[in-house]
């Protein structure tokens, strides 16, 4: 990520959840703390996420499953990014995500999972913290 230039994020919902108010919370909260987003919708296919995360050459790419098929999606969602060259992407998730399926979740390459309700300043100094330590 280059100094000069905002944190670039997507945030996406894949699958068939309809829920999107959280995620739209997430979008405008980090928006308002500096970064650049992009909102790209509901009922996404990991593919459409993981090729509009390269066409905008995005920093972060958050998704958000309220339908339980986050154990799915999720992984799928990183191996497409990082097929597509995408290995520097940071890859968060949120969500109704139950605890027991966080570490399986962070194994398969999301960096942390937010639960609904996670104050914004805690994902964004998350992700700040995350790029930052990339850098050096």
């Amino acid at each position: 990520m280059a100094h000069n230039r905002k944190i670039r994020v997507l945030i996406a919902k894949p699958g068939l959840d309809g829920h999107d108010r959280g995620a739209k919370v997430v979008a405008r909260g980090l928006r308002d703390a500096g970064m650049e987003v992009i909102y790209l919708g509901l009922r996404l296919t990991p593919e459409q996420i993981a090729e509009a995360a390269i066409q905008e050459d995005v920093d972060v790419v958050g998704v958000d499953c309220l339908s339980g098929a986050h154990m799915a999606l999720f992984p799928k969602t990183v191996q497409l990014i990082r097929g597509r060259g995408g290995k520097d992407i940071l890859v968060i998730g949120g969500g109704i995500i139950p605890k027991k399926d966080i570490p399986k979740l962070k194994e398969a390459g999301i960096a942390q999972i937010f639960g609904p309700g996670t104050p914004i300043d805690e994902i964004s100094n998350f992700i700040k913290a995350n790029l930052a330590s990339r850098e050096k």
